[in-house]
């Protein structure tokens, strides 16, 4: 069920209990549950945390706590599947369930006891009515009547003709009920989406509570960024959510500019910026910056010789020198950052890239520390899919979010490092994909398969990296395509899971397009090619468009998947 009051229908329950926090590894799931902890340790809740990357890890932890634990938070898992049926909980268990995936089981929905959704009601979610989907059982229940062996008197037969045809009725309407309900169901189900980012959604918590700090807002920010990065919101979500977040941004960070009041410099401060869309640039040269971001590169078309004669194009537009972009973007003359971003956007208009700057938010400590919202998404999903060393994940897990305080400068800077690794390999991936044709068109689809032996493929074996790489590749290939039915049509992506189990893991995403709703209806197509083939799959991921299959079965299951959109 809906929680309306999340202050005393879910904080104030669990504020004297011992609760169970299991996270998913996405950079939203991490911020909300940043907030969450500073808001236990203000109250001095005792919880534990457990981070889960899928299915299978999210019953196991259920099943190793369930007799320590009566509660348990799940932060950006759980809605989208009916929860008591996977883990089977014992009737005093209580869930409490902020979930970003869409659409939420109707189970969870209508379950009054054990089932309590942070949600918030303005999300658009289109819930069917409960009457609509299910029956109570004694309706259903037909009446055995006594059979008659025709000898009675004809007062009974006409009772028992009357009550054959109540009971024909009665199975007739069933019928339609459940082709109804079904029909209602696909329609509900059909599709899969985002809504509001969990963080967001803590902070409000905080903020209802009066405990909110600078430090949980700037996590919201970046809850709210991370959506934006992985490109699970509309672009009309996303400045209607900048705009909510901007006004708690001039609230907390108000100060008059006299000099009793002013900031001491070692304060944070967060700012509202209308910045370059650049990845990371200001930590990286404007050189490989530009490169590496995907909206420039797939607009310039650097995978190409002509795409590279127009990069030095456009900087000669700009008139600025190769010297001075090849540098550290920290080094480069002072005159020239001055009027930095209007030069570039008024050249970039010239080049066809007309939305090149963005709505984002700036956070400082002290004189020499400024990072965007997207730096720190960029930087924490890299650390918490790092494959430099054999680490398990619960390591990289915790790592990611201690990156997230700013006590711990030196671990964002060793992922933004490592995020910059990361872009340089999806952008060679995006290259080689296009220059050897590897995208090539199914007819509903696109598909690719990164062979095995492709360089940095087993960082496309983690599924943020894969789903960056997948937009990334497809915003590329229709930009390099000329042919209008190809620009229209979504595409999947294979990449090798496991070698020595031969398994490969998928992923699909909906077409790009400027009006795009970001529905993906991959999940269901998946299940049902899966279901009609026979084919050996994992449904393990949080994101239903992402599954692990059989190397084998890879064809008859893309065969399946083809028939059934066409």
């Amino acid at each position: 069920m809906f929680l309306s009051d999340f202050r005393r229908e879910f904080y104030e329950v669990i504020a004297a209990q011992r609760v169970l926090l299991l996270v998913a590894s996405d950079v939203d799931a991490l911020c909300a549950c940043k907030i969450l902890q500073a808001l236990f340790q203000c109250d001095h809740v005792q919880y534990t945390l457990v981070p889960v990357s899928g299915w299978q890890e999210l019953e196991t932890a259920f099943l190793e706590h369930k007799d320590q634990f009566q509660y348990f938070i799940l932060i950006n898992c759980g809605a989208n599947v009916d929860l008591l049926e996977i883990l089977q909980p014992e009737e005093d268990t209580f869930f409490f369930i902020c979930d970003t995936h869409r659409p939420i089981n109707v189970v969870n929905v209508y379950n009054e006891t054990q089932i309590k959704l942070l949600v918030k009601q303005d999300d658009d979610l289109e819930i069917p009515a409960y009457d609509d989907i299910f029956r109570d059982e004694e309706e259903d229940e037909d009446d055995s009547g006594n059979e008659s062996d025709g000898s009675e008197p004809s007062g009974k037969r006409k009772r028992f003709e009357e009550d054959i045809m109540e009971r024909t009725m009665k199975r007739r309407q069933r019928r339609e009920w459940e082709a109804r309900r079904r029909e209602i169901l696909f329609d509900y189900e059909q599709y899969e989406y985002h809504g509001t980012s969990s963080a967001m959604v803590m902070f409000d918590l905080a903020w209802i509570m009066s405990k909110d700090l600078n430090d949980m807002l700037w996590w919201a920010i970046v809850g709210l960024t991370d959506q934006w990065v992985q490109d699970k919101i509309t672009q009309m979500k996303y400045v209607t959510d900048i705009g909510i977040l901007q006004r708690h941004v001039s609230r907390h960070n108000h100060r008059n500019e006299d000099e009793e009041n002013s900031l001491s410099i070692d304060c944070m401060r967060i700012a509202f910026e209308y910045d370059l869309r650049l990845a990371l640039y200001q930590h990286w040269s404007l050189f490989e910056s530009l490169c590496n971001t995907c909206y420039t590169s797939a607009s310039l078309k650097l995978w190409s010789v002509q795409g590279q004669k127009r990069l030095q194009e456009f900087f000669a537009d700009m008139g600025l020198p190769l010297k001075q972009v090849k540098q550290k973007f920290n080094s480069m003359d002072i005159s020239l950052k001055e009027n930095l971003q209007e030069m570039i956007e008024e050249s970039a208009s010239k080049f066809g890239m007309k939305n090149l700057r963005v709505q984002t938010f700036s956070i400082h400590f002290g004189f020499k520390n400024k990072f965007l919202a997207s730096d720190i998404v960029y930087a924490t999903a890299s650390l918490m899919e790092n494959i430099e060393k054999d680490e398990p994940g619960t390591d990289n897990f915790i790592k990611a979010l201690d990156s997230l305080s700013r006590s711990n400068l030196d671990k964002l800077h060793q992922g933004l490092e490592l995020a910059k690794k990361q872009l340089r390999a999806i952008q060679q991936t995006v290259a080689s994909c296009i220059c050897t044709n590897l995208v090539i068109s199914q007819g509903p689809f696109l598909y690719c398969y990164l062979m095995e032996g492709t360089p940095d493929v087993k960082l496309f074996s983690k599924p943020v990296s894969l789903c960056l790489l997948s937009k990334y590749l497809l915003k590329s290939f229709v930009c390099s395509t000329k042919n209008k039915r190809c620009k229209l049509l979504p595409l999947i992506v294979a990449a090798p899971m496991d070698v020595e189990q031969g398994t490969v893991v998928m992923v699909g995403i909906p077409p790009e397009t400027e009006s795009s709703d970001k529905k993906n209806f991959f999940g269901r197509a998946f299940e049902k090619a899966a279901e009609s083939t026979n084919s050996r799959t994992l449904h393990n991921h949080f994101d239903m468009s992402i599954i692990e299959l059989k190397m084998e079965d890879r064809s008859k299951f893309l065969d399946a998947l083809i028939s059934l959109l066409s």
